[in-house]
């Protein structure tokens, strides 16, 4: 089983926050769904990497899991608004 430094966590959210920024903004809409649902597969399992980690983390575990939870909603809603488009 892998073991996660809190810097390991904090990145690993900082990441999936900024890749989904990042494929929101660069790609045209009708290219963005795809890598849009891969940044959202992407998330979902740093989330589950981290719900597998040891819960001793001083609570940076659990903020890296809310980070990633936002982000997965801030990317499933930068698809409602380009479908609306």
């Amino acid at each position: 089983m892998s073991h996660f430094t809190r810097r390991d966590l904090a990145g690993l959210a900082a990441s999936g926050v900024a890749a989904a920024a990042f494929v929101a903004s660069a790609l045209p809409a009708e290219a963005r769904q795809g890598n849009m649902d891969h940044a959202i597969n992407a998330l979902r399992e740093a989330r589950r990497a981290l719900q597998a980690a040891t819960p001793n983390k001083g609570g940076h575990r659990e903020r890296a899991i809310d980070l990633i939870d936002r982000a997965i909603e801030q990317v499933r809603e930068g698809i409602a608004w380009a479908n609306r488009r």
